[in-house]
């Protein structure tokens, strides 16, 4: 159940990663990544390596974690989103519970998404899933992902804040990433870490999330928490929380 917090949840705005934190991609994100580079007759990276390319822009991935010349990074890009357009969005699944939880989430407060997945990708795959009804919006990435802003996914956490201003009075941010807690930090936001999808063992803590949650249906409970603190902490002080998160120029980003 919810727990009850000095917190208006109607004024909560809890952003949700996509790839990874919603849905599982059951391989369809690696393997397709593993079939274009071998496609394209280039060296395939090993599993840990793959499942670490799970999350930054793609084109850095390819770049930084896979070694791809840049010549060849938009010949590698073409054949990856064709094979995930094809089958890969299919293959992926809703978490366990995570349905559950946005449908319970959905009535107390606002939901949006913030992806470093191209924003057209990101719509076709949560209209697929059954899971797009529940957000009020979803921010990702252009089509062009060499358009991708260097500073990971602050950007993409910026434009959600800027898309709701005036309507949130706390904001939370959800994902299984150190970009996501660095994206939500860069914006005077608190991060949950979750454990089912790409993270390495510490990560999340290191990268300094709020929490870490274990199973989906914690998260209520574990939001609730997160957005109380700085909330008291505020109050004690005399002062807003968060003010001018939402005002930061948009920039665009690219992800799986």
């Amino acid at each position: 159940m919810w727990e009850t917090c000095p917190v208006n949840e109607t004024r909560l705005l809890v952003l949700f990663d996509l790839d990874g934190t919603l849905v599982d991609p059951a391989g369809s994100i690696t393997g397709g990544i593993a079939a274009a580079l071998a496609g394209a007759g280039l060296p395939v990276p090993g599993p840990e390596r793959l499942s670490a390319m799970v999350g930054p822009a793609l084109t850095t991935s390819l770049r930084d974690l896979a070694g791809v010349p840049e010549d060849r990074i938009d010949e590698v890009i073409a054949a990856y989103r064709a094979g995930y357009r094809s089958s890969g969005m299919a293959e992926s699944r809703p978490y366990p519970g995570i349905p559950e939880v946005l449908a319970e989430l959905q009535g107390r407060c606002l939901l949006a998404v913030a992806t470093q997945k191209p924003e057209g990708l990101a719509h076709e795959l949560l209209r697929l899933q059954g899971l797009d009804g529940f957000f009020a919006s979803i921010h990702g990435s252009p089509d062009d992902e060499r358009t991708a802003a260097p500073d990971g996914k602050a950007s993409i956490v910026a434009a959600a804040l800027e898309r709701h201003r005036g309507a949130w009075d706390h904001a939370v941010m959800i994902g299984d990433r150190s970009h996501d807690v660095h994206g939500a930090a860069a914006n005077g936001l608190p991060c949950i870490g979750i454990t089912w999808g790409f993270a390495a063992d510490g990560e999340l803590e290191d990268a300094g999330a709020a929490e870490v949650v274990t199973r989906a249906q914690d998260l209520p409970a574990a939001i609730t928490r997160t957005a109380a603190a700085p909330a008291a902490a505020s109050d004690a002080a005399s002062a807003p929380t968060l003010d001018a998160a939402g005002s930061r120029e948009v920039a665009a980003h690219g992800r799986l």
